[in-house]
């Protein structure tokens, strides 16, 4: 490992904006001071010390969405979620160090999202530029799989929001085709949100990856999913 990533590593351990789960077999949260938080369905009151609502960006990276929206709803809680601790660390030291009380961090698989949080405890949540798996034997790992989108199921109330934001045409079009097999509405999508009026103001934010897209000349597709 770098130098710098193990830097990153060792800082994330220190950050009271988040929770780390070691373990794929025992799942568990373990916070700054290495303790272990029985977090699931207790977010508000023992993390954000609210009642606010809950959005979750899922493979957060850097967690451009996760800082855009707290900043912009002061009034609602984020927590960006990744597996990658180094790019984790970039989104959280953000937040720490703009001072936002409402946004939160942690580091899990994402399949594991159902221990670490209750049944209709999560409001909303977005997919920005996950990895699209592009051979059909992992059509299953992508985000807005049917197996994925039951476990948001789980942890959402009826009518709850899935966004997904990617550049890639086969998740998107993958997207399209899932989300009526998994019972979930297609609300709104479009396979260039740039060439006219954003539906979304918050589609304005670009991640790190979005800016690499563009500059490419790649076109950004969008989906919004109601659970």
């Amino acid at each position: 490992m770098a130098k710098r990533k193990k830097e990153k590593f060792a800082a994330l351990n220190t950050f009271p904006n988040v929770l780390q789960n070691r373990s794929f077999t025992s799942p568990k949260a373990e916070n700054f001071l290495g303790e272990y938080v029985d977090i699931k369905g207790h977010w508000q009151e023992q993390v954000f010390h609210n009642t606010n609502p809950i959005t979750l960006e899922l493979a957060c990276g850097k967690g451009e969405y996760t800082n855009a929206m707290a900043e912009r709803f002061p009034n609602r809680n984020f927590i960006g979620i990744d597996i990658k601790g180094n790019r984790l660390h970039n989104g959280a030291k953000m937040a720490l160090d703009a001072g936002r009380k409402n946004a939160a961090f942690l580091r899990t698989e994402i399949f594991l999202l159902s221990n670490f949080f209750d049944a209709g405890e999560v409001n909303e949540i977005w997919i920005t530029f996950p990895d699209p798996h592009l051979r059909p034997s992992k059509d299953q790992q992508r985000l807005t799989s049917e197996r994925f989108i039951s476990i948001y199921r789980k942890i959402m109330p009826a009518g709850g929001l899935v966004h997904l934001k990617t550049d890639d045409p086969t998740l998107y079009q993958f997207t399209l085709n899932e989300a009526p097999k998994a019972n979930a509405e297609l609300i709104y999508f479009n396979d260039d949100i740039y060439s006219g009026p954003l539906y979304d103001p918050l589609l304005e934010v670009k991640t790190y990856y979005e800016g690499m897209h563009l500059e490419n000349g790649r076109k950004i597709r969008y989906v919004r999913i109601r659970i």
